[in-house]
Order: C-alpha cells, then sequence, then structure tokens
C-alpha cells in the first residue's frame, strides 16, 4: 500500500519533519482525498505547541483542506471518486449526542477526538473523514481561496449570519489578519455598517478595500471615547493580549462580544456587569451553515488575499505567520496535485 508523506511535529513545539506512514483504514461513512491545496491557521501552530493542552504527539497539522476524492465507503453518499472537496476542522462527529442530535454538530460532546487532524491532518499527500463533513465545492470557487474558507471562512460567517437580522447592524470587527480581512468583507455582503477596529493604521487602506465602512484605531484613545455605546456587537478576530476595558465602552449597554479567535480574557467587570453586556464565543458552524457560507462566498465575490507555497516549506510558512509577514493568509500547495 502506497504511504502518505505527511509533515509532523514530534514534540511540543518542534519543527515540522517529513514523515511516511500508511493510509488510515477507510470507515463505511468515510472518504478519501487526496490533498491539492492546505491552509496555515493560526490554531495549526497553537497545536504544535499544545497551546490547547489536547495535541496528541506526533501530530500532523492542517484543517483547511481542499481535495479531489480518491477512495468512497461505503455508505458514502453524494460524493464519488473525482469530486473536489473542501474539508474544515471538523473531520467527523459522534452522531449521537443532544448537540449532534439537534444538527450543532460543531458542538459535538466527543470535539477534541473529531478534528480532521485525527490521526494524521492536512499537512500531508491524502486524508481521510467522514464523508458528511466533506463538501463539494462550487465549480468558480478557486481552491486556494477555498481552503481558507473551510475554517476562517465559516468560523467568521457562523456569527455574522446569526445577528444579521437584527434591526440595528452596526458592528466593530476587531483586528484586520486572517480571520478580521473574511469577517469584514462578508459583514459588508450582509449589510452590516462596518467599522475594522485595529492595532495597525497601516492597515487603514487595506480594511477599506476589503469592506469597512470606518476605521477605528485601537491606540485612538480620543476617537474612541466618540464611539462610546455606539457598536450593537463587536466581532473580535484577534488572539493574544487585548486591552478589553476600551473595546466594552464602545458597545451599546446589552451589546454583544463575539469572540471568533483565542484570545486572553483579562477584564474588569465593571461595564460587562452594569451594561448588561454579552461576551460569547463562536466556534465554526453547522454543516448547513457551511454549506451556505461556501455558496454566499461564491455568490458575492468573497475571497481571501492569500499566498501560495509549496506543502514542503511549511516550516518557513510558519515563521512568516509567527513574525507577522503573511498578508493575509497562506496556503500550502503539494505541486503534484494540482
Amino acid at each position: 500500500m502506497e504511504t502518505i508523506l505527511g509533515y509532523a511535529a514530534m514534540e511540543k513545539g518542534g519543527e515540522l519533519v517529513p514523515l511516511r506512514y500508511l493510509p488510515p483504514a477507510l470507515k463505511e461513512n468515510d472518504v478519501r482525498v487526496s490533498i491539492t491545496h492546505c491552509g496555515l491557521c493560526h490554531t495549526d501552530i497553537n497545536a504544535i505547541k499544545d497551546h490547547y493542552g489536547i495535541t496528541k504527539y506526533p501530530i500532523v497539522p492542517g484543517h483547511e483542506i481542499v481535495g479531489i476524492v480518491s477512495e468512497v465507503g461505503p455508505s458514502v453518499k453524494g460524493l464519488k471518486e473525482g469530486d473536489r472537496v473542501g474539508i474544515g476542522w471538523q473531520g467527523r462527529s459522534c452522531t449521537r449526542c443532544e448537540w449532534c442530535q439537534q444538527g450543532e454538530e460543531q458542538l459535538c460532546q466527543d470535539i477534541v477526538k473529531d478534528a480532521a487532524w485525527s490521526p494524521y491532518g492536512g499537512f500531508s499527500t491524502s486524508i481521510a473523514v467522514d464523508g458528511r463533513f466533506a463538501y463539494r465545492l462550487p465549480d468558480a470557487l478557486p481552491s486556494g481561496s477555498a481552503s481558507v474558507l473551510m475554517c476562517a471562512g465559516v468560523a467568521v460567517y457562523s456569527p455574522l449570519r446569526s445577528f444579521a437580522e437584527r434591526a440595528s447592524k452596526k458592528i466593530g470587527i476587531v483586528g484586520v489578519g486572517g480571520l478580521g480581512h473574511l469577517a469584514l468583507q462578508f459583514a459588508h455582503a450582509l449589510d452590516y455598517d462596518v467599522t475594522a477596529i485595529s492595532s495597525s493604521p497601516k492597515k487603514r487602506d487595506d480594511a477599506f478595500a476589503f469592506g469597512a465602512d470606518h476605521f477605528l484605531d485601537v491606540a485612538d484613545r480620543t476617537e474612541f471615547q466618540r464611539h462610546e455605546y455606539e457598536f450593537d456587537m463587536l466581532l473580535c478576530t484577534a488572539d493574544g493580549q487585548i486591552e478589553w476595558e476600551p473595546l466594552l465602552s464602545i458597545l451599546k449597554k446589552r451589546g454583544r462580544l463575539v469572540l471568533a479567535g483565542f484570545p486572553r480574557l483579562e477584564l474588569n467587570t465593571t461595564d460587562l456587569v452594569a451594561h448588561e453586556l454579552t461576551i460569547t464565543g463562536s466556534f465554526l458552524g453547522n454543516r448547513a451553515t457551511m454549506r451556505e457560507m461556501l455558496s454566499f462566498a461564491c455568490e458575492h465575490g468573497i475571497t481571501p488575499m492569500i499566498e501560495l507555497m509549496p506543502m514542503e516549506q511549511v516550516n518557513e510558512a510558519i515563521r512568516k505567520v509567527m513574525e507577522n509577514r503573511a498578508r493575509y493568509r497562506i496556503v500550502l500547495v503539494n505541486e503534484h496535485g494540482v
């Protein structure tokens, strides 16, 4: 049996090295996919570092995957060999828990085991996942762009879509990066009044190009004061350390702060309580939302800004992301499969 070539971290925080392994046996609902493209997400880097405390080594990361179906299990429906599909962070679900039964598989109680990189992920030549989590892609959607949408796209689309029908729709997108530049595009297409909020003034022009109506510099506290109680919702797409008090001050009373990234959350609870604010997380989306997001992105021309790099340069790609040199997402390419 032909082996798969993956790029694995053998220990916590280690550089990725080539690793060959046998293809996992297909379960009856599984598909095997020959990978052509895989986006590089901050979550992959955090997994290499065991930031979430769930990583088992060796790990082959990668969960923004596009490829061609090469084999299908006996019970797979709707997919066949030769189909071009996208796969996101979630590669399967238990199908039995209360959340799966409600069609909210992203909240599956076995979610840690459901990752597409279990046992091996998308920084490789092939992957096997439950066919119900492999999505046929619109013909008009390029593979490089589609790969990023499989995680970053649905991560921001899901909360934006959930609140898009509210009467008042003044939103601030916190962070103009890998998630934020897509959030700006989706929010604009969903007819929000969109303000980009960033600590990088040099991204102002990019933010407007992505669909922002306004730009707010985090460092300009005088300007922040002029926007007190203005926003119905803030969608935080940034990671790391954030100063929360100025952000909470620009939310309307009973406003909502939605976390799509994984920032550190240390804040004074005074405004949170006195203004009856809500802080909530948003993790991926269910299968229906994923399909809707892909169609919506195609219909509205929502495209991530990407840089293509060969899969074998994965360590250099990781360094670029960690040094904040990626504008705005890097996609790794298996050149033999393109």
